[in-house]
């Protein structure tokens, strides 16, 4: 895992793997954490109960990885947002 990330990386990345609908794909192009890593930072991150709940979750929900998403679906990134730049969505 990354160690230089800054406090505004660590909390965007938390947000990030937080949504149902941000793969963890998203996640490794834009700070290049794979899923092991983000796990990771997530437990040493966030309370044990919180953490738990996550998990369960990520673990029910099809969309965060890019194995279980429908056919089709194949961008992480709302239609609205233009480009990723920087940790930096542009919004309309």
């Amino acid at each position: 895992m990354k160690s230089n990330l800054e406090i505004a990386d660590i909390d965007r990345i938390i947000e990030m793997a937080w949504e149902d609908r941000t793969p963890f794909d998203a996640i490794f192009y834009q700070f290049g954490l794979a899923e092991a890593d983000v796990k990771a930072l997530m437990k040493k991150e966030l309370k044990f109960s919180s953490y738990k709940l996550w998990r369960e979750r990520v673990e029910n929900c099809a969309t965060k990885h890019a194995k279980k998403r429908v056919e089709g679906m194949d961008r992480f990134k709302c239609n609205l947002q233009r480009t990723i730049t920087n940790n930096k969505i542009s919004k309309r």
